[in-house]
């Protein structure tokens, strides 16, 4: 498998591609880590709430456990106090859910804040990458030497511009047609050239 080209103008800038790409991903996961965490610090209400909540209940529970001593009416007393330690749970529980729902968010505004754009520039440089990889490994195999060159030679006759073939030969067809080793070479260098690939030492 050919992961980066043999020309070195084409394998520096896939290169400078990729740490671009690792750049760009850096930046997004700091920049999802920072709304993560601006967002979670509206925990910090939920978080009181529950204390507070938790603090009403554990003082009412606390009075009723002395009501209860007093004689005729500390039962009764203890009941009421009993009920309105409820309310701390009901409290305690709503902060909690508060603070639940808030860490959600922050966790799935992180996220999108940074897969988003990840996912962009990452899916064309994969796509890229990958086209680049697939045809210069394929073109890989068929250049094993210089008598492999013809392919290229006659791909380049048919894919190159006609002013990049007109300064390898007035006649570039004919002269591959009958076989002229520095046309052919230099066509196959033209088309090879485009695939990031060099043709074989002679």
């Amino acid at each position: 498998m050919k992961l980066y080209a043999d020309t070195p103008g084409r394998r520096t800038r896939q290169l400078f591609a990729d740490v671009l790409v690792l750049l760009w991903a850096a930046t997004w996961v700091w920049a999802a880590l920072q709304v993560h965490d601006t967002v979670a610090q509206l925990t910090a209400p939920a978080n009181s709430l529950t204390a507070a909540g938790d603090s009403v209940h554990g003082a009412l529970t606390g009075a009723g456990d002395q009501a209860a001593r007093i004689p005729v009416v500390g039962e009764d007393f203890a009941s009421w106090l009993e009920r309105a330690a409820g309310s701390g749970t009901s409290l305690r529980d709503a902060g909690t859910s508060m603070a639940s729902t808030v860490e959600a968010i922050a966790l799935w505004l992180a996220l999108v804040t940074a897969l988003i754009p990840i996912g962009i520039v990452a899916g064309i440089w994969l796509w890229v990458r990958v086209r680049f990889v697939r045809r210069a490994t394929t073109a890989q195999r068929f250049i094993d030497s210089s008598d492999d060159l013809d392919l290229f030679a006659l791909r380049a006759l048919a894919n190159q511009p006609l002013t990049a073939l007109a300064r390898i030969n007035d006649d570039p067809a004919g002269a591959w047609r009958r076989r002229e080793p520095e046309v052919i070479r230099a066509l196959a260098t033209l088309e090879l050239h485009d695939e990031g690939l060099r043709p074989p030492q002679e």
